[in-house]
């Protein structure tokens, strides 16, 4: 059976992302607290050494072969330092959006 997911064409993706664009709902705010959080967390809660590597990865967009010959550790060393940073920032979010919403739910119920 052929694939039929893009039978209808770029035009109709186009046309399917503008609409989903347009029935969205605005979440700015939320954008930008999660992205207060992210700086906040990424200042207080990641080791300086997590932090560079984190920058130089995202920011940067440098691999982790140029990460690792710019830092001068192991390759293996630079993957376990990202991958450790990016699960202490999801537990910082994660922690912060449960507060903020039982925050709001006591807030609605009152």
């Amino acid at each position: 059976m052929p694939n039929t997911r893009y039978k209808k064409g770029a035009k109709y993706a186009a046309d399917m992302a503008a609409y989903c664009r347009q029935m969205a709902e605005d979440n700015s705010v939320e954008i930008g607290r999660l992205k207060r959080n992210l700086i906040c967390a990424l200042k207080e809660d990641v080791t300086p050494k997590q932090r560079q590597a984190l920058f130089l990865y995202y920011a940067q967009g440098k691999n982790m072969r140029e990460i690792s010959e710019h830092l001068g550790v192991d390759k293996s060393t630079v993957c376990r330092t990202i991958k450790r940073g990016e699960r202490r920032l999801q537990r910082c979010l994660r922690y912060g959006a449960e507060r903020y919403l039982l925050g709001m739910e006591q807030e609605n119920r009152k």
